[in-house]
């Protein structure tokens, strides 16, 4: 059940204990108690909600940061995650494989922003070797979401 409850919840997590407990074929006090627990657990870690902020009159600017870093004796990488994750322009930090060590994704209201937390906060930190900053020019798709769903115009096309 817990695996059904997440994949379901993942794609929507307004939906209703009612209609999930309904779909599961289980009472809502036995979904509700599961949720609960996954949350505890720290299975489920928050909701949130998918912004297309293209569609609002709100500028924002995100940035992909590929960022090498000097891992800390007794603490691999998980320490300078750390300090990098509790900056509020942080959204995201993984570490990854490959010629890179974290990945660092931040949103600014500027390209000013991005830049100066990079230069000022990210590069001046002691673990830090380098940085490779990839603005996100345009988004498609954003957790499983398409963002930009086109509208088939259903007319008959009429010529002269």
């Amino acid at each position: 059940m817990r695996e059904t409850i997440l994949a379901i919840l993942e794609k929507n997590s307004k939906i209703d204990v009612a209609d999930l407990a309904a779909m599961l074929g289980e009472s809502e006090a036995a979904v509700a108690n599961e949720i609960a627990e996954m949350e505890k657990e720290h299975i489920i870690c928050g909701y949130h909600t998918l912004i297309n902020w293209d569609k609002t009159g709100e500028e924002k600017v995100s940035a992909l940061i590929e960022v090498k870093v000097t891992p800390q004796r007794g603490n691999g990488f998980d320490m300078i995650a750390e300090r990098i994750y509790n900056y509020s322009e942080v959204h995201a930090v993984y570490l990854m494989s490959g010629g890179f060590d974290l990945t660092v994704m931040i949103e600014g209201k500027t390209l000013k922003e991005v830049a100066f937390f990079v230069a000022n906060k990210l590069a001046t930190l002691d673990s830090v070797i380098s940085t490779s900053t990839h603005f996100v020019l345009k988004k498609y798709k954003d957790h499983g979401t398409i963002l930009n769903v086109t509208q088939n115009d259903e007319r008959m096309l009429v010529t002269p």
